[in-house]
Order: structure tokens, then sequence, then C-alpha cells
């Protein structure tokens, strides 16, 4: 492809995201799948591995941001887009501020444990030079979760 827009390199990194939150899903694990960017490249791409490892704090952004800081060699994210498929929730945004993450763009809203519920003022959650996108294909994130609960049910 010799000249992709934003929006098109949005659509495919949250695409390889959602990927992953299938996989996830196939797992037995909730289906949220991360991928992190940098300079065009992907450098970390995970999921939930909660199940798997018995750890609660084993997200998939949790997994993504340990794999990309590893790939960097260095702890900050600055110049990184992280791509996940639901909003993260306080503990992840926490986390992604720690990291300084340059971007976080997510499909799915968590209206009930995501970080804009949890926080008086959730710009302030995330580190001040962060950009936030939400939305990106939200539906298909959304139908995933729902569908995975509902066969859990």
């Amino acid at each position: 492809m010799l000249y992709e827009s934003s929006e098109e390199r949005d659509d495919r990194f949250m695409r390889m995201a959602l990927d992953e939150a299938m996989t996830a899903a196939e797992e037995g694990e909730v289906p949220v799948g991360a991928v992190v960017v940098c300079g065009g490249r992907v450098i970390a791409r995970t999921h939930n591995l909660t199940e798997r490892l018995r750890d609660v704090t084993a997200h998939a952004e949790m997994q993504a941001i340990t794999a990309a800081a590893d790939h960097l060699n260095g702890k900050y994210l600055t110049d990184c887009t992280l791509y996940v498929t639901l909003e993260p929730c306080p503990m992840c945004a926490a986390a992604l501020r720690w990291a300084q993450i340059g971007r976080v763009v997510y499909g799915a809203s968590d209206p009930k444990r995501g970080y804009r519920a949890a926080f008086a003022d959730p710009d302030r959650a995330l580190h001040p030079r962060t950009e936030v996108m939400s939305g990106l294909l939200a539906d298909e994130a959304l139908a995933l979760i729902q569908g995975f609960f509902r066969r859990r049910r």
C-alpha cells in the first residue's frame, strides 16, 4: 500500500486488536485485545491472560505495555499508540499514565468498569499529553464481548 490515511491505519491496527480479542475468547478469556504501534510498526500484540496466568492484573493493556517497553528497552511509550478493543479500566489507565503513552485508541466504551466512570475527572486519568480516540470499531468489539458473556451464562 503506497499511501494509507491515518483513518485507514487506525482501522487496520484496531482490526489486529480485534483478532487478538477473538483469540482471547477462543482461550476462554474475556475478549479484549491490544496492539501497540511505534513508528508505524507493531511492537506488541496481545490479549487478556487473566485466566491462563491466574492473575487479575493480566489485562491486555498491561501485557501490551510490558511487551512494548521490553521491545523499546525502556519504560516510556511516549511515541506509541495503544489500540485496545475496550475502554481501559482504572488500573490500566494508571499504568498507561505512568508509561506516558502517546495515544490511546479504543473501541467499545465500558460505562461500568472503564476509567471514565471511575474517575471524577477522567481527563486526568491518563497522562496530560496522551491523545484519546474512542469508538473505533466499537460495534464489533461490543458484539464480541456481549456474545462471550451470553455464551457463558
